[in-house]
């Protein structure tokens, strides 16, 4: 009951946050700083939120209609759903979020958060979308076990994540004359580049990190599913 629990609140909560951003939050447009063109789609922040949201909600329906067994006979779907979605996207983008948000901060938040916007993005709601979103990941790595998917699969997935995104805010960039982000109207072509792909490797390096974490604190269920796939495949 604990994890449906946790689950539950996991998911209200993001949900809330995303709901509020959406309905409430509300950023005067200026032409230098900020576009309407693309609404809160446009923040990997709010896009991360709302996976979070999903990957919870998938989770809640795994406890009560799905199983938590670490070899099962017959994986359902839903089960299947939860352990690629939390491998191979909600563990990697939960703490880059977090950690390139709140490294980016510490530097100058005028590059990622200027302080005018405090007036029209509340704390609390800052917290929920950068800080919460790697404090309950790593609860949910911690309490729950999944079986991680083949590494070059896991990866493919996010790296077509990372690259669609980045598409698509050179979408609304060439679409606006404005960058989502102002710590990208300070770089110059090179060094955005070399952004990119720091990022690209940061993630996948997060990917692998959230793989190892897995290993080690369910070696156990790992060794037991590992050996139950073998005897299926005879």
């Amino acid at each position: 009951m604990l994890k449906v629990w946790f689950h539950l609140i996991g998911a209200m909560q993001f949900f809330y946050g995303c709901y509020y951003d959406y309905t409430y939050v509300k950023i005067p447009s200026t032409s230098t700083t900020f576009t309407e063109f693309g609404g809160k789609f446009k923040y990997l922040t709010y896009l991360n939120a709302m996976l979070q949201t999903v990957y919870f909600t998938v989770a809640l329906i795994n406890d009560l209609f799905g199983t938590n067994e670490s070899s099962p006979s017959n994986k359902p779907l839903v089960r299947r759903t939860k352990d690629v979605l939390f491998s191979a996207l909600a563990f990697p983008l939960a703490l880059f979020v977090g950690v390139t948000f709140w490294g980016i901060y510490a530097v100058d938040r005028e590059l990622i958060l200027p302080k005018v916007m405090d007036a029209y993005f509340p704390t609390w709601l800052n917290h929920v979308m950068h800080s919460n979103i790697v404090v309950f990941t790593i609860i949910e790595m911690a309490t729950s076990f999944r079986m991680y998917p083949k590494r070059k699969f896991g990866l493919s997935i996010l790296t077509t994540f990372m690259l669609f995104y980045v598409i698509w805010i050179h979408v609304i960039y060439f679409r606006t004359g404005n960058w989502v982000y102002p710590i990208l109207s300070v770089l110059n072509w090179p060094l955005r580049v070399f952004f990119y792909l720091f990022s690209l490797g940061f993630v996948c390096g997060l990917y692998t990190l959230g793989e190892s974490m897995n290993q080690s604190v369910w070696s156990k269920e790992v060794e037991a599913t590992v050996r139950s796939e073998k005897k299926k495949a005879k």
